[in-house]
């Protein structure tokens, strides 16, 4: 009798195969790091969603690099975990998670708002993920983190696509992932501004 093979829970919620799972281990070391860097300067709900916007990063940065994608079920979790890390506070707090509900919801349009604009006029020249990612990520960052990682992304990106040009690594209508770039975006978006 053939022994039926038991998926993990990432592996469910995912998609990331164990032989990945050691790839894919960067992110609760770096959340970790933010964590106790970051625990007395930062609420315990921002604590949470710092935490859980740099461990969705990196796991879209890794997807970006390897299969050029980012999965919708990654997208998905990321405004589900949102959704359930706010609604709480909604009730408890009310004057305090307003605003960050009024700021998280300006950084979903305007970062979703500006990619799918560029998406569009670029004739898909932007993936259709990375419009989905900086939306969801704008959930996480408000409207200020969500222009800060944009900019500081997308600067980084067109250095490394152009010097990789002039030294004829790639040529110039080769995609590069945007998103390990708009993860470093976030990194230093959360540790240094």
């Amino acid at each position: 009798m053939a022994q039926r093979k038991r998926k993990g829970v990432l592996v469910i919620m995912t998609g990331i195969k164990s032989k990945s799972a050691v790839l894919f281990s960067g992110a609760p070391i770096i959340a970790a790091v933010y964590c106790a860097t970051h625990i007395r300067r930062s609420d315990g709900l921002m604590l949470l969603l710092n935490v859980l916007i740099l461990s969705f990063g990196y796991i879209a940065a890794i997807y970006d690099i390897r299969e050029k994608r980012i999965p919708n079920k990654l997208i998905l979790i990321m405004l589900a975990s949102w959704f359930v890390s706010i609604f709480p506070g909604l009730f408890i707090n009310t004057g305090a998670v307003l605003p960050l509900v009024k700021d998280s919801l300006i950084g979903f349009l305007m970062g979703g708002g500006i990619f799918i604009t560029i998406y569009l006029i670029s004739k898909k020249g932007l993936g259709g993920g990375d419009v989905k990612f900086i939306a969801a990520a704008g959930l996480y960052l408000g409207l200020n983190g969500c222009i800060s990682t944009i900019l500081c992304g997308t600067l980084l990106s067109a250095l490394v696509g152009l010097s990789l040009i002039m030294l004829k690594k790639i040529e110039r209508k080769t995609p590069i992932p945007l998103v390990p770039f708009l993860y470093i975006g976030i990194l230093v978006t959360l540790f240094l501004l």
